[in-house]
Formats: C-alpha cells, sequence, structure tokens
C-alpha cells in the first residue's frame, strides 16, 4: 500500500502538503496543477486514505447468551468478541455485561448500548430510560426506536429447502425451536421454521410428521430427535434434513452415526451457522455459513450513523449466508 511519503517524493512536494491536500485542508495555499498531480499519484498508486473515528465514549456491549449450551453460546461469544475488537478499532470506550448480571448494571452513564442476543420488552423498557441510542444483533425488539443487523434466516432456509428439491428429495424434515414472546414469554413460531413451512407447501410436499420443534437449542434434544427418527421404519424416514442450527445438527449426527444410518446417502443433513466444530465432525457438516466481522461492521456503521450523523430513521439490516459445502449433504 503506498504512503504519503511515496507520494511526496513522486510529486516533488513534503509529505505535510500530500496529506493536508488529501484530508481537503482548505487553508493550504498550493497551485491547481499541484493539488491535481497529488490525487493522479494517489490514484495510480492506489493510496488508500487511513479512516480516523471520532471518539464515542460510555458504549455497553450487552451480551444476552444463554448459559445452557455450550456449543450455541459460541456464535454469541464470537459476536462479543469481534464486536469488542471492531468497536476498539473504532475509537469507542466500551464496557461489557452479560446476562447473568441483568439489566440493572447497566451504567446510568451509558451512551449507547450494543445488545447481543435475544432481550425481554422489561429489559428493553428498561434500556429506554437509560438511552435511546443502540443496536440488536440477532433479534429486533422494537424497531421503532433501536437499529438492529439479522442474519437473514428467512432466505437461508428457502435456499436449503430448494437445494434439497432440486437434488430429488421429496421426504425432507425440519429441526428446529420455539421462539419467544418477549411480552408474554410464551412460545412462538420460529422464522426458521415458518419459512420451512410456507417453502414446503410451495413445492407441494410439506408433510407435518418430519417437523421437529424443541424447547432448547442444544445438543441433547437434536440428539433425542436423531433417535425419534432413527427408530422409524425406513420408509418413513425423511431423506433430508434441514436444521436450524448446528448445536442441534451436532447432536443428530451423533443419533444416526449410533444407529448406523449413512449420510449423505440415506439421509442428507444441511443446518445453519457455521461453527467451528462444523468441519470436524462425521460427516463434516454442510451448513450457511453467517459472517460474524460482517454483522459486526454492519452495526457498528449504523451505530456511527446514529451518534455522529444524527440519523432518526431506524434501520433493520439483514445480512444474507454463504453455503458451505461438506460431506453431509
Amino acid at each position: 500500500m503506498a504512503t504519503i511519503k511515496e507520494i511526496a517524493q513522486k510529486v516533488g512536494v513534503t509529505s505535510a502538503v500530500v496529506s493536508r491536500v488529501l484530508n481537503y485542508d482548505k487553508t493550504i495555499s498550493v497551485s491547481e496543477e499541484t493539488r491535481n498531480a497529488i490525487f493522479q499519484v494517489a490514484k495510480e498508486l492506489n493510496y488508500q486514505k487511513k479512516k480516523i473515528y471520532p471518539p464515542i465514549n460510555n458504549v455497553v456491549i450487552l451480551n444476552w447468551a444463554d448459559e445452557e449450551e455450550e456449543l450455541e453460546n459460541e456464535f454469541y461469544r464470537e459476536l462479543s468478541k469481534e464486536m469488542e475488537r471492531q468497536a476498539l478499532e473504532r475509537n469507542m470506550q466500551i464496557v461489557q455485561i452479560k446476562k447473568t448480571q441483568g439489566i440493572e448494571a447497566v451504567p446510568e452513564q451509558t451512551q449507547v448500548f450494543i445488545g447481543i442476543g435475544r432481550f425481554l420488552m422489561k429489559e428493553v423498557q428498561a434500556l429506554k430510560k437509560i438511552t435511546l441510542q443502540g443496536i440488536f444483533i440477532d433479534s429486533s425488539p422494537d424497531e421503532n426506536t433501536y437499529d438492529s443487523v439479522r442474519p437473514n434466516l428467512d432466505l437461508v432456509v428457502s435456499q436449503i429447502v430448494t437445494y434439497f428439491v432440486q437434488k430429488g428429495h421429496r421426504a425432507i424434515g425440519f429441526i428446529g425451536v420455539h421462539d419467544m414472546d418477549i411480552n408474554t414469554q410464551e412460545p412462538l413460531m420460529d422464522i426458521r421454521e415458518w419459512t420451512f413451512r410456507n417453502t414446503m407447501a410451495y413445492h407441494h410436499i410439506l408433510d407435518e410428521k418430519n417437523i421437529f420443534i424443541v424447547d432448547h437449542l442444544t445438543v441433547k434434544e437434536g440428539y433425542r430427535i436423531g433417535q425419534i427418527c432413527a427408530e422409524r421404519e425406513d420408509e418413513e424416514l425423511p431423506t433430508a434434513f434441514c436444521i436450524g442450527s448446528d448445536t442441534l445438527a451436532v447432536g443428530f449426527l451423533q443419533a444416526m452415526n449410533e444407529n448406523g444410518i449413512v449420510m449423505p446417502e440415506r439421509v442428507a443433513v444441511f443446518s445453519i451457522n457455521d461453527t467451528s466444530i462444523a468441519e470436524y465432525i462425521s460427516p463434516p457438516l454442510s451448513t450457511y455459513h453467517i459472517d460474524i466481522p460482517i454483522m459486526c461492521e454492519t452495526a457498528l456503521d449504523l451505530l456511527h450513523e446514529r451518534m455522529i450523523k444524527n440519523r432518526d430513521i431506524t434501520k433493520t439490516v439483514y445480512i444474507n449466508g454463504k453455503p458451505i459445502m461438506r460431506k453431509s449433504c
């Protein structure tokens, strides 16, 4: 990458002059010819100006991952770690708070928060009393007040089903988890299940007996559903499964292996998240990669717009996934 010094040497001026011109300093007295030459050489050398971010203080990162399952927490730990790294790069003063500490641990002087995970409405209301500047990652509990960034699970599931249909599968199963009403805490249909049902109905192959919904995203629950499926008569066992999370898929694959059900020849499996273990289980898991750095970058761009540019219209941004094909299908 070109430096200011290299541009200065080629144009025949000092580094200070180049720096001030490239930063659009109107007080510097240089000829139009010299100014144009600096920009031309910078372009030829592919010079990229380092972005300087104004400081933002009192930023709280809320890591609201449940502590029940280690594998599911990995996704949120990576999100939290990457968010902290990028926030520090952007000149933000941050504090991390975990779900176990409770929403009451959020300092009153908090200027802006970044909420990672799922929040109850009473927690959102508590945050409103502290600050109206914030962004949620992987959920959007109040789109009228706060920005949010979410993986596009609707598109991901529809693409998995379409892939299986194009491969000739007609008996396709689904394993997913309940969503939760943030007001009543009652179970709701998750977007992954909703999309699976609609896409399967579109292809006229929806079969209710092949849909399995659990209360918790755990390996244990995936294993339990796998055992139920393995006990079916051969003609009743789907030839493919769309699984809503790698965590459930790991347990499901364990059950299939224990019962001698060969994958992908007898049962093909496609999952979501692309956690680090996905490529090391047997068979290696085909899964949709959710790009954590892009989610964090997008969230911080939105935060910058709200805090520095004073945008007052909220945004919800969906990040598409990328299929990682391995041996499970």
